[in-house]
């Protein structure tokens, strides 16, 4: 695991180093464009390195514990932990390090950050390396829930959009709320009508924006 999220790391500062430099002073449009020609060419590289057979992962802990009358595997919950400590980790760095206010000073005001002499790209290097690390941790911690292979990554991108543009581009918190709101409309729906499962976070998705198109915690950059 920890191997992972240091090579993960690396690589998203490779990335960010080579390719993502290239466009920030362009659109947001290209920045997208070459995340998804990044995703595309390293689900590419994956199945020449390693090939299209799925690989099952064992969990490290078995077992169930009764969590209100119901049997939960330990490892969902062990899950449920990892998460929760990212996330106040998230917190507390972006609200309480030196770095993180530059971070956050600098998604809102980059001109602004610029000038008071601070070194931006040393900054979006930086997020990188988190970014990058945390997608590791979190492949990391789906393997063993389901079978590894090259697009595996793929099922939960769709997901992980729509989490983003309910929270709220750039709210920590509204990323929280946005996942256990979509994460409990899927099991909701599946127990009346499974075939309506994956579509309840679109429908959630629309309403939202329909009434507050920044998103539940849309932060100044989504307001501008």
């Amino acid at each position: 695991m920890a191997a992972g999220v240091a090579v993960s790391g690396a690589a998203a500062l490779a990335v960010e180093r080579l390719l993502f430099r290239r466009v920030y002073k362009r659109p947001l449009t290209f920045s997208m464009v070459t995340s998804f020609g990044v995703l595309i060419g390293g689900i590419g590289v994956i199945k020449f390195l390693w090939g299209l057979v799925p690989q099952p992962v064992p969990a490290p802990i078995d077992g169930q514990l009764a969590v209100l009358g119901i049997g939960v595997p330990q490892y969902r919950l062990l899950i449920i932990g990892i998460a929760a400590i990212v996330y106040v980790g998230i917190r507390l760095f972006l609200h309480r390090t030196i770095i993180g206010k530059a971070i956050r000073a600098g998604v809102e005001e980059l001109e602004h950050v610029e000038g008071l002499g601070i070194n931006v790209s040393r900054i979006f290097s930086i997020v990188f390396v988190i970014a990058g690390s945390l997608s590791g941790l979190a492949g990391g911690l789906h393997a063993p829930l389901v079978m590894v292979e090259p697009t595996m990554g793929l099922d939960a991108l769709a997901f992980v959009f729509m989490v983003v543009i309910i929270g709220g581009l750039g709210s920590v918190k509204g990323t929280l709320v946005s996942a256990i709101l979509i994460g409990q409309a899927v099991s909701v729906v599946s127990l009346f009508y499974a075939p309506l499962a994956q579509a309840a976070p679109f429908v959630i998705m629309l309403l939202v924006l329909l009434i507050k198109p920044t998103g539940l915690y849309g932060a100044a950059l989504a307001r501008r």
